[in-house]
């Protein structure tokens, strides 16, 4: 049984029937992959229809961890694929899109865990061309695919175990440095963002506890807020005021601006009529002051 289960059975969180070992070895990622070329004129660029299928079957088919899932517990995500500009009839810029959702325990609502944008993807691609899984060998396609779907594992983990998502995190730290070591573009941190600057912050020492902070917000807030309301909205609170405390000691808060970015409404709704708004409304407005507008609620 993966660890991300055992934490969350440690905890006391999951149904009896996540208790026995799984009988069948799926693979971790459930994707939904879109393709959209409809920005490159010309009929010739028609085979990249292809890539939605292919693309999909990379991410569903291939094991990425020794861990075993069953079918229900892969991990859903969604991966939309942007054509920006045909450079020749088989080298390309992409804009990339993945997200990964994870159950909230007691409904049968999912919540949106990272929503990741990389606007600087530059690969070649021709007709029929296979996809090769090989994290030893840069492929200006595979190697980005790779890095993405390592990412996904790692924030999925994260939620279910304390730091629990490190080995995927180091996995695609490994494939950054191989990619850069290649003279790769799309590596070099710009400004405090993108791929690389990514997972060195989610790696560095400095930003632990804003992983300690993801693991309890899903774990101990939105899995708990159905049977035990006011705690999960206390343990939310401390989760906030944990990351106040990441803000101030780091000048590189790429990590807290995508977390905010998608639970900014979820954050909102969790405290609205509550005890514990005005609270809240002091730490989200000084942590997001983007969405300040959507936190007037709770003031």
């Amino acid at each position: 049984m993966k660890p991300r289960l055992l934490a969350a059975l440690f905890a006391g969180l999951l149904t009896c029937a996540f208790a026995h070992p799984a009988t069948m070895r799926a693979q971790e990622l459930n994707c939904s992959v879109s393709v959209d070329y409809s920005n490159l004129s010309g009929s010739e660029f028609s085979f990249l229809e292809e890539l939605e299928g292919k693309i999909e079957d990379y991410f569903n088919n291939e094991k990425w961890t020794d861990d075993r899932f069953q079918d229900f517990e892969r991990i859903s995500c969604n991966v939309e694929i942007y054509f920006q500009e045909a450079v020749s009839l088989t080298d390309f810029r992409a804009q990339l899109v993945v997200a990964t959702r994870r159950p909230i325990y007691g409904t049968s609502q999912q919540t949106l865990v990272t929503r990741l944008r990389d606007e600087n993807w530059e690969f070649s691609y021709t007709e029929g061309r296979p996809l090769a899984h090989n994290v030893e060998q840069y492929g200006d396609l595979t190697t980005v695919l790779d890095f993405y779907a390592y990412l996904m594992l790692g924030y999925d983990y994260d939620t279910f175990s304390e730091l629990g998502g490190t080995p995927h995190f180091e996995q695609a730290r490994d494939l950054a440095e191989l990619a850069q070591s290649n003279g790769a573009p799309g590596w070099t941190p710009v400004g405090g963002r993108g791929r690389v600057a990514l997972v060195t912050q989610l790696l560095d020492s400095r930003y632990r506890p804003f992983r300690r902070a993801l693991f309890r917000y899903h774990l101990r807030s939105l899995d708990r807020f159905v049977a035990q309301t006011e705690a999960a909205r206390q343990s939310a609170l401390e989760v906030l005021q944990a990351l106040r405390t990441v803000d101030e000691d780091v000048s590189r808060r790429y990590v807290l601006d995508l977390f905010f970015a998608v639970k900014f409404e979820e954050l909102a709704a969790l405290f609205e009529e509550s005890p514990m708004e005005s609270e809240a409304y002091a730490l989200l407005s000084q942590l997001d002051a983007a969405h300040l507008s959507t936190y007037e609620s709770l003031k």
